[in-house]
């Protein structure tokens, strides 16, 4: 298996700051929306092509920290994100949610996020699982480049 990303993942110094506010002062990078108030990026490390995470653009870590508005606005780019992905790479199903605190899985606790990531039958899920292994099949730049052009037709700033 060649998996040369996670070189990039273990060396990786953990740097300071939040991913999410870093990505919406970032050009481009795997940033695929900035709407008004959520934001989509693709996870840099994913389980599997087309792990996408939806947030809130405000930094904060808990659901009801957001406002009614914010929370639509935020379901509403999750319902539009797996839209995106059926379409453009046709998963049998999804896994969607979100892991509030340390203790239940949250990598990044300061910034909530949803994770929405693809799922093909005989996936090599438990790969992961078993031998700390992931199969992804497709570069992040090429999966990058397929969404892209469906975020930037979302026609509501959300």
């Amino acid at each position: 298996m060649w998996a040369p990303w996670r070189m990039e993942y273990i060396l990786d110094n953990k740097a300071e700051g939040c991913i999410f506010c870093q990505a919406l002062d970032a050009q481009d990078e795997l940033t695929l929306y900035k709407g008004s108030s959520c934001m989509v990026v693709m996870n840099k490390f994913p389980y599997i092509n087309g792990h996408l995470l939806v947030a809130p653009r405000r930094h904060l870590s808990r659901l009801d920290e957001l406002d009614q508005t914010e929370m639509g606005k935020l379901l509403k780019l999750v319902e539009q994100s797996v839209g995106i992905l059926k379409k453009e790479m046709n998963p049998d199903g999804f896994n969607v949610g979100l892991n509030l605190g340390k203790v239940a899985g949250a990598g990044v606790e300061e910034h909530l996020h949803f994770h929405i990531v693809p799922r093909w039958f005989g996936d090599t899920n438990a790969l992961t699982v078993f031998a700390d292994v992931r199969v992804i099949p497709e570069h992040l730049q090429q999966t990058y480049n397929n969404l892209k052009k469906h975020f930037d037709e979302i026609n509501v700033n959300i």
